[in-house]
């Protein structure tokens, strides 16, 4: 049963609702309001029922607003009227400070969908403060709500710094695998069926959707791979995590189908392996996101393969295949 809030707690909690999605908000807006939310629990069920009765407003149809606000909020309160307080000053705030931002920007709803172009990225701040930076060409969805957290990663990559919160845990789903946060900072990455996570702080539990599961701390990296039968653990440097967001695409002996399938999501004219033998090159390095014309240039020094320029595309040869005519 939600616990009665103090009014002014519930005032405080919907300005701060409101400034987590301002567009200036900042990772000191976050750590302002983390704080606030450590110095009594009965800020965090203040902020919850505020959130909840968001969501509830933001995902009803206008009418459907319009009835709320009829119920929560009524012109004439009269003595039949038996709402909860905590309910009722939840709604007054809200629609004081924000009815209008909910109408104009479209708060979260159940289920929020997110999506970047190519070479593009977001930076998200979900309802709990848990923030998501969205790589190139990423589609992912998310859902907060007061009994758990979950995200469901389509394709691309992104970088998760989690709020922990033991009550309602934290769950990416990306294809078969299940990653729940255990208090922690990460990346993941999917590319086709393979998905790839990498712990840049505290840890995650990794489910491979056949029945095993692996723990993965700082430094590590759980690769999954459909057509291998086990999860592989791969030792990396936590600094280097989701060097993405610095331009940078880091791989480990990776398939140069995978490797040519994430630089695709940072370039406008695409490249395509044309040879099926490629598929059994693997390679090791970084690539610049602002320099892969460049990594181009000399992935014949490195890789037995031929680049040349197709319709549309550059497309990637084998060196001991008969040039084209």
């Amino acid at each position: 049963m939600t616990r009665p809030v103090p009014e002014p707690i519930l005032h405080v909690a919907a300005d701060w609702w409101l400034r987590l999605r301002a567009d200036d908000a900042s990772e000191r807006t976050t750590g302002q309001w983390l704080d606030w939310v450590e110095r009594d629990p009965v800020h965090l069920d203040a902020f919850e029922q505020v959130a909840a009765l968001a969501e509830r407003l933001a995902s009803a149809g206008a009418v459907t607003r319009d009835r709320l606000v009829a119920e929560f909020v009524p012109a004439r309160v009269g003595p039949r009227w038996r709402i909860p307080a905590a309910v009722t000053a939840a709604a007054a705030v809200l629609l004081a400070l924000g009815l209008a931002y909910l109408a104009r920007t479209g708060a979260p709803g159940p289920m929020q969908r997110y999506a970047s172009g190519v070479g593009g990225r977001q930076a998200i701040r979900l309802a709990d403060g848990s923030q998501v930076d969205v790589g190139a060409a990423t589609t992912l969805r998310a859902r907060v709500g007061r009994a758990g957290r979950s995200v469901e990663l389509d394709r691309g990559e992104a970088f998760f710094r989690v709020v922990h919160d033991a009550r309602r845990p934290f769950v990416v789903q990306a294809g078969a695998v299940t990653i729940r946060d255990i208090g922690t900072a990460f990346d993941v990455r999917r590319t086709g069926d393979r998905v790839t996570v990498a712990v840049a702080e505290g840890r995650v539990r990794v489910g491979d959707g056949r029945g095993g599961s692996l723990e993965a701390g700082a430094g590590q990296a759980i690769r999954f791979d459909p057509a291998h039968p086990a999860m592989q653990v791969l030792s990396i440097d936590p600094a280097r995590v989701a060097g993405w967001r610095d331009g940078r695409l880091d791989f480990d002996n990776e398939p140069l189908p995978v490797v040519v399938a994430n630089i695709n999501r940072y370039r406008a004219d695409p490249l395509r392996v044309g040879d099926a033998r490629l598929a059994a090159l693997t390679f090791t390095g970084s690539v610049r996101t602002d320099a892969i014309d460049e990594w181009l240039r000399t992935l014949p020094q490195v890789l037995p393969v031929r680049v040349r320029a197709g319709a549309g595309a550059t497309v990637l040869e084998s060196a001991g295949a008969p040039p084209p005519r």
